[in-house]
């Protein structure tokens, strides 16, 4: 397996030996060439004063894979520095979870969204080089039992790319925007303070349970706010209008709650165990429900922070 992990950085960068197939149990998540881009290097790890970057625009191509096994971050990273190390590339970083600085370091890199990137705020190791006009990074965690490695090459000498292409042997949900630092405090202080929070940008069909994609921000500062305490457990809690029985929308309610948890334990590493789904109906309206706005505003599912 290590001797595959070096293969799989050589894979990455465009100038080297092209993609070997990966050994069985091995899974690419993500391969994409974004075209003409920019990818930011951390420097130094998190201080007051933010993470320093360095910005480089180039032709950007980004691959993730999901390794299973018990191997530690370290020891998933370690043959891929090497390999970087060989093949001239300096290292500007080499930091690992709190020394990196935690939540806000995480926060201020480029992260692939779920399922194509897990990251333990406790467990991941980040690397950075350069070589040259080329930029690399490496982002390694683990989640569930499985190792994930995340690997962003940028060529500056490569800026008159062709059109972006991908190509995704497993499914993987469209890359959204990185998660605000804003976003995640803002939930944080909600839950802490007024004991529950609407997990917004949710879609569900009109009387279905059927998760459609949206609410990533939301899901991702929940899963990063269970991550910084495993202690920390919720409750997902759905809620819908005035419209039917009490008891059909009670059993629909908790059915949408259940499409929460299990979208955040598939495509979060949240544990199940730290998750329960509950579904109130109509009894808890945040608004009236004869105008169109008031039932808007009352389908909605909430966290609920467990004792």
């Amino acid at each position: 397996m290590k001797a595959f992990l070096a293969l799989l950085l050589l894979g990455a960068v465009p100038a080297a030996a092209q993609m070997p197939d990966p050994p069985s149990g091995a899974t690419l998540l993500l391969d994409e060439t974004l075209g003409l881009a920019e990818h930011a290097l951390a420097e130094a790890p998190w201080s007051e004063e933010g993470v320093p970057l360095r910005r480089l625009e180039g032709e950007v191509e980004q691959r993730s894979w999901e390794i299973p096994g018990d191997d530690t971050t370290l020891a998933l990273l370690a043959p891929l520095r090497a390999s970087l190390i060989e093949a001239g590339w300096d290292v500007l970083l080499d930091c690992a979870a709190a020394a990196c600085g935690g939540f806000d370091f995480r926060m201020a890199i480029e992260v692939l969204p779920p399922p194509a990137m897990i990251v333990d705020l406790a467990d991941f190791r980040y690397l950075s080089a350069i070589r040259g006009s080329e930029g690399l990074s490496l982002l390694v965690s683990r989640s569930g039992g499985r190792g994930f490695v995340q690997a962003i090459h940028v060529d500056a000498n490569r800026e008159e790319a062709e059109a972006p292409s991908r190509s995704t042997p497993s499914p993987a949900p469209a890359p959204t925007p990185a998660l605000a630092v804003s976003d995640r405090r803002t939930l944080a202080a909600r839950l802490d303070a007024e004991g529950h929070a609407m997990l917004e940008g949710l879609h569900f069909a009109p009387g279905s349970a059927d998760l459609d994609s949206g609410g990533e921000r939301a899901l991702a500062a929940l899963a990063d706010w269970l991550a910084e305490d495993p202690a920390r457990r919720v409750a997902i809690v759905g809620h819908t209008d005035a419209t039917g029985p009490l008891e059909a929308n009670i059993a629909l309610s908790r059915a949408r709650a259940r499409a929460v948890a299990d979208r955040l334990v598939r495509d979060y590493g949240v544990a199940s165990t730290r998750l329960e789904a509950h579904g109130m109906g109509w009894l808890a309206p945040v608004a009236s429900n004869l105008t169109p706005e008031g039932r808007a505003a009352n389908r909605r599912v909430e966290a609920v922070p467990l004792p």
